[in-house]
């Protein structure tokens, strides 16, 4: 990744997370000598300090890509949360700079100012509109039920679905960040430069 760097205060909280899951690695490393230690427990608490020092970055980077190019990124973000806490599929594609109209297949025009219940509410199943992706273009929700150009690169994972190869697709042939929402696991993902990073937000 590449364009922002960590806020001051978000690296000063990451390192205090770290230094306390090294503290946390320290005490486990010591405890697997002692036969009435159990390591389970302690695993458990270094895992989720790390999951954290991750949501933490995930939020302030997306928040960071998309900020500078949509005042809906708040939105956006908690529309993702939502969704994968119920997993619900989702595909959201946000122009940046290059326009993305020559790369898709144009589903329904929307045209309709963002907000967080109506994008949740595109991808609720059963919805005729939540199969394709949505387009925001700053604020506005342009279009939905979208077809993307899918990745031919044979270093993807052959395991990805339809919507992870769409987002890598897109992501390789403009500057595009676009978000994805498994609708197997909740696992959200973003692809941006034909790279796709899984994040917990």
């Amino acid at each position: 990744m590449q364009e922002w760097g960590l806020s001051e205060e978000l690296k000063i909280q990451t390192k205090q997370m770290i230094e306390i899951a090294e503290k946390e690695l320290s005490i486990m490393r010591k405890a697997i000598d002692k036969e009435d230690e159990c390591i389970l427990c302690k695993m458990e608490d270094i895992h989720h300090m790390l999951a954290n020092v991750q949501t933490l970055a995930a939020t302030y980077y997306i928040q960071a890509y998309l900020s500078p190019y949509t005042e809906s990124s708040h939105s956006i973000t908690a529309t993702v949360q939502h969704l994968s806490a119920r997993k619900h599929g989702a595909l959201i594609v946000v122009q940046r700079n290059e326009t993305l109209e020559s790369l898709i297949q144009t589903g329904t025009t929307l045209n309709a100012h963002l907000t967080s219940p109506l994008l949740e509410s595109i991808f609720y199943p059963g919805n005729p509109l939540h199969d394709g992706a949505v387009l925001v273009k700053n604020n506005h929700i342009v279009s939905a039920a979208n077809i993307l150009p899918l990745t031919r690169s044979t270093e993807v994972d052959p395991e990805l679905g339809t919507r992870h190869r769409a987002a890598i697709g897109l992501s390789e042939k403009s500057d595009a960040l676009i978000l994805v929402v498994s609708e197997e696991t909740g696992r959200t993902s973003f692809a941006l430069n034909g790279t796709l990073y899984t994040i917990s937000l």
